[in-house]
């Protein structure tokens, strides 16, 4: 009993202690922003890497995002005898609320937050980040800011061509497989699209990807133990990046698509 009592408030402190950190990394990032004039080239170069690098990879998960939905929705649609012309609203609405942003965030996480994390935490135990430190160039401007700026704007670059790509696998599927028009699943889409829901769409990918910045960089700047904790950290980075997009999906389902 008292073993199962050490347990809890052992990964009790271990959470909160976390958390705070990772509260830290964002406050340490928020107060770097006034030196994004010094470091347009980093930030770019990471916009390139971390953003349109991931492309190729979105690109082809969405194609399939589209495709299952578009199946699934039918397979639905004639279980409750549902007609098929609404086949187009309901890919789109699915899609463009929920399955873009999260299922490219979390791609993204398992891509990107992994690769700064273990990127970082190399530096770490190699002291590279040290060595920053003791020639007077800031670590968080140098190498958090530009990484997690990256990801807050890539990750919603990435949902537009998703929901694009989405749509059109699921119209493939539609007109190939379910015996649906192109002029049928078009206009369900066009007639149930709205504009709040692509924004918020976006919305929640931003937020999605400075969880993923700001984690992956926290794991990377905190990693001990050589090329195990290298590995530790990347594997860490990317569960705790897709819990928090889960939690904080559910959070803004409730805030930002009222019923």
């Amino acid at each position: 009993m008292d073993y199962g009592l050490q347990v809890i408030g052992r990964r009790g402190v271990n959470f909160v202690t976390k958390l705070g950190g990772l509260s830290l990394m964002l406050g340490k990032f928020l107060v770097s922003l006034k030196e994004i004039p010094r470091s347009l080239g980093l930030i770019f170069e990471q916009l390139y890497v971390l953003g349109v690098k991931s492309l190729p990879l979105i690109v082809i998960i969405s194609i399939f995002v589209g495709a299952v939905s578009a199946w699934q929705a039918a397979y639905q649609f004639k279980f409750i005898g549902a007609p098929l012309r609404y086949l187009g609203q309901a890919v789109g609405k699915a899609v463009v609320i929920e399955l873009a942003p999260v299922l490219s965030s979390l791609v993204f996480a398992g891509r990107v937050g992994a690769g700064v994390a273990a990127e970082l935490g190399t530096m770490r135990v190699t002291e590279q980040i040290d060595a920053l430190e003791s020639m007077g160039i800031n670590p968080i401007r140098y190498l958090v800011m530009p990484r997690v700026l990256a990801c807050l704007f890539m990750v919603p670059f990435l949902v537009i061509f998703a929901n694009f790509v989405a749509i059109l696998g699921g119209l493939v599927v539609s007109m190939a497989g379910v015996d649906v028009s192109s002029e049928t699943f078009l206009n369900g889409f066009r007639n149930s699209f709205k504009l709040g829901d692509f924004i918020n769409g976006l919305i929640k990918a931003g937020v999605f990807g400075l969880i993923i910045g700001v984690v992956g960089c926290y794991e990377g700047f905190n990693t001990q133990g050589g090329a195990q904790g290298v590995g530790k950290a990347t594997t860490t980075s990317v569960v705790i990046s897709s819990v928090l997009i889960l939690v904080f999906n559910f959070v803004f389902a409730i805030i930002l698509f009222r019923i």
